[in-house]
């Protein structure tokens, strides 16, 4: 069987070239007995495109490991696993090649499996082998090998983004925040609405006063009155207390509403008085109390036609959108999408105890062609996944929820680069240079051949 053949029999990933994917060098340690763990393997590996050696000793192995370089060691823990496999992570720090370990161990446990995943092993797999985890493992191994390290740009703490969408967004709100004018954020879920609302309130007239937010969505119907406008005592069963409503808690400052199109037409009746005379009154009460707010309302629906369908009323659509501030989704944001990235890895390993400097190129790439349904929201929750499973300073694919994993067929077959841009392509060069070079922008322009200041003007120009 020719080695493309068995590969691909395999499920392994390989490139189509007829020399097929590049051959790993594995060193199987087993101690106590366990060599025999390693029979099946050695069948395997001579048709996965994998120079196989097993030794059944530790000294033997620490020799081996001198005398050539290895891309992955598979040792079998023994009976004492944790103790063995601190031991395996410092006998390979300083390891030539820097191999990956992967570990085999005969009762695997929850514990073992978090020290293994945080320590940066590979794979924990169980004795017996098993085929499948075995390739699978090798495929983490290949596919990491092959990505290329981006430095994540420098962003600003309060970073939203730089594309020309998003700057139409900032010349809109710094023109309306200074005013009192009713605001109308419209937005898919997950585009940053309450960020929006809340940078309208702190650079306004009224940012010393409260900023308070109210997702209409979240709060049952029948609630709802009472959570907004407050209620009396004995109001209605259960209300054993008065109860100051969110439009007294805004007293002075902003009050931002949240899918507004969620509420009812009688509830709206009564925002809508609310708006145009400045008073309420509390459920179960009769007193008027004068309310000076500043009203911010959200929605992820075309309330025009919730107008035309009877669900949403005319005139307090129009009391609402004085000012209506769509936002684009992330789809439409460009290269926005790497700055949030780079302000959301910083944040999480801040967070997380953890330090993050790149993305590989492959994991970018999975970021850039999905189609982000949550907008911001879901590259929050996926980056924050990423950070907290990610081993070294580098976001992988292989950290990628498995949904985005998945969609890795779909990719444009970059590493051939048949119809990569003149653009895409230099960016993609520089990259490895500059990691070839450790970030070092003078050494990585000698290599370039072009001068400094082009490369740093490069440099900024790619997002690198």
């Amino acid at each position: 069987m020719s080695r493309s053949v068995a590969t691909e029999s395999l499920g392994l990933p390989h490139a189509p070239h007829q020399e097929g994917p590049p051959v790993l060098r594995v060193l199987a340690v087993a101690t106590e007995g366990a060599a025999g763990v390693f029979q099946n393997i050695k069948q395997w590996a001579a048709q996965a495109d994998v120079e196989f050696e097993s030794v059944p000793e530790l000294p033997l192995a620490v020799r081996q490991l001198a005398a050539a370089r290895w891309d992955i060691v598979l040792a079998v823990l023994g009976e004492h696993a944790d103790g063995d496999l601190a031991w395996w992570v410092d006998a390979l720090r300083g390891a030539a090649g820097s191999p990956r370990l992967i570990v085999a161990a005969r009762r695997p446990s929850m514990g073992l499996a978090l020290r293994a995943e945080r320590l940066g092993v590979v794979d924990l797999l169980t004795v017996p082998l098993r085929r499948d985890d075995f390739e699978r493992a090798l495929g983490r191994v290949r596919s990491a090998a092959s990505e290329v390290p981006i430095p994540l740009p420098e962003v600003k703490s309060d970073a939203g983004g730089q594309s020309a969408a998003m700057l139409e967004v900032y010349k809109l709100m710094a023109r309306v925040a200074p005013s009192a004018a009713t605001v109308l954020i419209r937005g898919d879920s997950g585009t940053g609405k309450e960020v929006v609302a809340r940078a309208i309130h702190l650079n306004g007239p009224r940012a010393a006063r409260p900023f308070v937010a109210v997702n209409c969505a979240a709060i049952p119907e029948n609630l709802l009155e009472s959570e907004l406008f407050g209620h009396e005592k004995g109001a209605f069963t259960g209300a054993v207390a008065r109860k100051i409503g969110r439009f007294e808690q805004a007293g002075g400052g902003t009050l931002f509403l949240d899918e507004v199109a969620d509420m009812s037409l009688a509830l709206q009746a009564k925002i809508l008085r609310a708006v145009q005379e400045r008073e309420i009154e509390r459920v179960g009460g009769g007193e008027t109390i004068p309310v000076d707010v500043r009203l911010v309302a959200a929605t992820n629906r075309d309330l025009k036609e919730a107008i035309a369908q009877g669900r949403f009323r005319e005139d307090l659509y129009y009391r609402f959108a004085v000012v209506t501030i769509r936002l684009p989704r992330l789809a439409e944001r460009g290269d926005d999408l790497s700055l949030l990235t780079a302000y959301f890895a910083r944040q999480f390993a801040e967070r997380y105890g953890k330090r993050i400097t790149a993305i590989s190129d492959n994991a970018l790439d999975l970021l850039r062609h999905h189609n982000w349904v949550g907008n911001v929201r879901e590259l929050r929750n996926v980056i924050e996944r990423a950070t907290i499973v990610a081993t070294d300073e580098m976001l992988r694919a292989e950290h990628l929820p498995e949904e985005l994993r998945g969609e890795e067929r779909a990719l444009p077959d970059r590493p051939q680069g048949a119809l990569l841009t003149l653009a895409e392509v230099e960016a993609r060069h520089i990259a490895r240079v500059l990691a070839h070079t450790s970030g070092q922008i003078g050494a990585a322009a000698e290599i370039l051949g072009i001068h400094r200041n082009t490369l740093t003007r490069k440099m900024r120009e790619y997002g690198l």
